[in-house]
């Protein structure tokens, strides 16, 4: 079963390339997507990360969170389910 991460406090020149390498270590990495404002195109500072297994996202949890990338300690998280 496929498990949504929710990745905070990403710095402003992470994309989804990089993001996804970074997650990479923890396991298979099925998407990695940086949220961009609409209006600027700029990174909004947070992302998600979807990994193959909910172990993989349990150990990317335990290996990533507060670990840092691109001068920012990242916030890893599971992400709750859209309504």
């Amino acid at each position: 079963m496929q498990s949504n991460l929710y990745v905070t406090n990403l710095g402003y020149s992470i994309d989804g390339e990089a993001l996804r390498a970074h997650f990479s270590s923890c396991g298979d990495v099925i998407s990695a997507d940086v949220i961009s404002d609409r209006e600027t195109g700029r990174s909004r500072g947070f992302g998600f990360v979807e990994m193959s297994t909910q172990e993989q996202a349990q150990k990317a949890i335990e290996m990533l969170n507060d670990q840092p990338l691109g001068g920012r300690a990242l916030g890893v998280a599971l992400a709750r389910p859209r309504k």
